[in-house]
């Protein structure tokens, strides 16, 4: 199987010696939480990449990639023609899979494994809302924040149009009332994106909006299950 290595090298900030080098590696892979800072900023520049390689390529098969997919993760440190290379100085290989890391478990909570039998087996259909509120979350993650804002206005439309009598649960009447009621401050975000950059009030209004309807999504597979 052909296999592609990808090095996002942290150029904007070098170390004057190694020993600040080493210190930085050592404190980056002390916890989970540094191990996920890194990784994340190095997946979102290789995202970056792919994304403008898409657009410049007129190639909609072009895919976002991430590190739970990869063979090997390592997070190191070298000089400039060594990080061009993909070689390092000093490198830790990391675990992206293990623990309970913010990102595995949004990846679990949306994905488990017993609806993807459902929906190959043709036992469940998904909504048309579920695609749509994913490709946003993938555009926010990325910061791709006027994507998010067109991605979102069309998912909400339909979420509310598909899930409005799912189920009988005072917490998603809730949540599908509160969607309704910022129905407009998507809307307006969406066209505010068509002209430039989103404001700080925008941004906020997709973010928020966005968890409310992956909430919406999380139960609905709670209550399927």
């Amino acid at each position: 199987m052909p296999l592609a290595r990808a090095t996002a090298i942290r150029a904007f900030g070098p170390f004057e010696r190694e020993e600040e080098a080493a210190a930085w590696l050592a404190a980056a892979t002390a916890e989970e939480a540094g191990v996920d800072a890194v990784v994340d900023a190095g997946i979102a520049l290789v995202n970056d990449a792919l994304h403008a390689q898409a657009i410049a390529a007129a190639d909609p098969q072009t895919h976002a990639v991430v590190p739970e997919r990869a063979v090997a993760v390592r997070i190191g440190w070298g000089s400039g023609e060594e990080t061009a290379a993909g070689a390092y100085s000093e490198a830790l290989e990391v675990d992206v899979t293990g623990g309970a890391s913010r990102r595995r478990r949004r990846t679990e909570d949306m994905r488990p494994q017993e609806r993807v039998a459902a929906l190959l087996r043709g036992r469940e259909r998904a909504a048309l809302c579920e695609l749509l509120l994913l490709r946003a979350r993938s555009d926010l993650d990325a910061g791709r924040k006027r994507e998010a804002a067109m991605q979102l206005r069309a998912g909400n439309d339909a979420l509310l149009a598909e899930l409005a009598g799912a189920f009988d649960d005072d917490g998603h009447r809730e949540d599908l009332e509160s969607l309704e009621g910022r129905r407009g401050t998507v809307e307006a975000a969406a066209e505010e994106a068509l002209s430039g950059d989103l404001s700080p009030e925008s941004q906020t209004a997709v973010r928020e909006s966005l968890e409310i309807a992956e909430r919406v999504l999380r139960r609905r597979r709670v209550v399927d299950s």
